[in-house]
């Protein structure tokens, strides 16, 4: 058996913020419980965001309290500012008996490798998103709470498009020395080809020197999503981003559709002699079922194919 590796299963969080139709704060949950039944131990839950912005993410603070509260499961809140990291502190407040749950574990940060997908996305030029970063990831160590971030649009923008290198790397060098939980290079628009991952992530790899893990996340827009987790994995990752079904997407970035399916994931790796903890054959009955909610077939190719 080769290296096994994590999946962060994304689809309550991302998987969902892209849906027209309001999904109720029971299904999420119910939704979560199927998640951790198949074997997800880390899980994006909610996004602290504006409703307005993100309409989808409105009762994140209501998903938060209702979450089963499993030793063996990790909740992962994205903050894209220091508003939302307050709001992600504030659900750790008195503990699961003020019947408000035990709160978020962790909190996911958020920049972006592109001045004007930054600006559309979070209001904030790569430098304004270095040092907003930055004083989130040392509010919440002085909190008590972990964080990691994520650097977006690594592979490229979908409005200045290429992204260099040297950019990606430079935001991870300032971020490093903040001691975040992890660094993660997101393909916000599926734009990277596997050359390019395995170039990107070796090149963080050699800059992070293990000091601390990396973790990747794809969108399958142009189909080349699991070809490039297969081309991380190879580089050194072992924590992937993944959605149940196939879900996904980001509302500021025009013609961007699903992350790399959870399903589609678990069968390339299981058959590839990596272990992922994820039972393939409960993941395609959650999928099954959250269909039904959503009404309509869920894009990943291995539930299809079942």
């Amino acid at each position: 058996m080769t290296q096994p590796i994590e999946i962060l299963e994304v689809g309550p969080r991302d998987g969902l913020q892209n849906e027209a139709e309001i999904v109720s704060t029971a299904d999420k949950l119910t939704l979560i419980e199927a998640m951790i039944d198949y074997g997800a131990r880390r899980m994006e839950v909610a996004s602290f965001v504006h409703p307005k912005r993100v309409p989808q993410m409105a009762d994140a603070e209501d998903v938060i309290a209702g979450l089963p509260d499993r030793a063996d499961a990790q909740y992962i809140g994205l903050t894209l500012n220091k508003r939302g990291m307050m709001r992600a502190l504030a659900t750790r407040e008195g503990g699961p008996k003020d019947g408000k749950g035990r709160g978020i574990d962790q909190a996911g940060c958020v920049i972006v490798a592109s001045d004007t997908f930054g600006q559309k996305n979070q209001g904030q030029t790569i430098a304004q998103g270095i040092a907003e970063t930055r004083d989130m990831l040392r509010f919440a160590k002085a909190e008590g709470l972990s964080a990691q971030v994520t650097i977006s649009a690594a592979f490229g923008c979908p409005f200045e498009g290429a992204v260099k290198s040297e950019t990606v790397l430079a935001i991870a060098e300032e971020l490093a020395a903040e001691g975040p939980a992890e660094i993660a290079l997101a393909d916000t628009v599926g734009v990277g080809v596997p050359a390019q991952v395995t170039d990107l992530f070796g090149k963080l790899g050699e800059l992070l020197d293990g000091r601390i893990p990396m973790r990747c996340h794809f969108h399958d827009t142009r189909g080349t999503g699991i070809a490039n987790a297969w081309a991380a994995y190879n580089a050194g990752v072992q924590t992937f981003d993944a959605s149940l079904g196939g879900l996904g997407g980001c509302p500021f970035a025009p013609r961007a559709t699903g992350n790399i399916a959870t399903e589609d994931l678990v069968y390339m790796m299981d058959n590839s002699a990596v272990d992922t903890s994820i039972d393939l054959e409960a993941a395609i009955a959650a999928n099954r079922a959250f269909a039904k909610v959503l009404g309509r077939e869920l894009p990943s190719r291995v539930a299809r194919a079942a």
